[in-house]
């Protein structure tokens, strides 16, 4: 059986990818035509997470045992094979490329082709141009202040918080008579 996947990026918003792979391949396989496809290097440490409908991360599959504790089960993408997570058309993923800032492409299976295989993956729809393999970390830092002062703007905070020079001294008084020692 082929599954076929699609990447998109929240980055660039014309950008996407569609990969068919056997579904017997392994995880460093698609790991491989997927970087490959955006013309990255493979030098650098990724993971593969399998998501629920939200996008919220829950398995994952690593490049390699980065040393977790033993009451974790740990997968690696070499010896993992895509029809042991992947089981159903709409799984979604997300492959983190950039492990420093979590850049990641979102990735959903989005058809399993029974009676049919591949010996080797295949990009079969190349659309826009990828994000950039790295983001200098002056970059990475003006696009986490500008997102974390959107998030404080929006959250339009109308409370006072403790330390607040503003106070009213009716709160306050009659505590100077009130006896605290006993």
């Amino acid at each position: 059986m082929v599954y076929k996947f699609k990447l998109v990026s929240d980055e660039v918003s014309n950008f996407s990818r569609e990969i068919e792979i056997d579904s017997t391949s392994s995880f460093l396989q698609l790991r491989n035509v997927i970087l490959d496809s955006v013309g990255y290097t493979k030098d650098d440490m990724c993971s593969f997470f399998l998501c629920d409908d939200q996008w919220n991360r829950e398995e994952e599959i690593t490049l390699t045992d980065m040393g977790s504790s033993s009451d974790q089960d740990v997968w690696i993408m070499e010896d993992t094979a895509l029809n042991e997570f992947i089981e159903e058309e709409g799984q979604k993923l997300s492959f983190v490329f950039d492990y420093f800032t979590e850049r990641s492409f979102f990735m959903e299976m989005k058809e399993e082709i029974p009676g049919k295989s591949l010996s080797e993956p295949i990009c079969t729809m190349k659309r826009g141009n990828p994000p950039a393999q790295h983001t200098p970390l002056e970059e990475f830092e003006k696009q986490v202040d500008a997102a974390a002062k959107k998030q404080m703007e929006e959250l339009d905070l109308d409370v006072d918080l403790y330390g607040d020079t503003d106070f009213n001294e009716d709160e306050i008084s009659g505590y100077e008579e009130m006896d605290f020692n006993g």
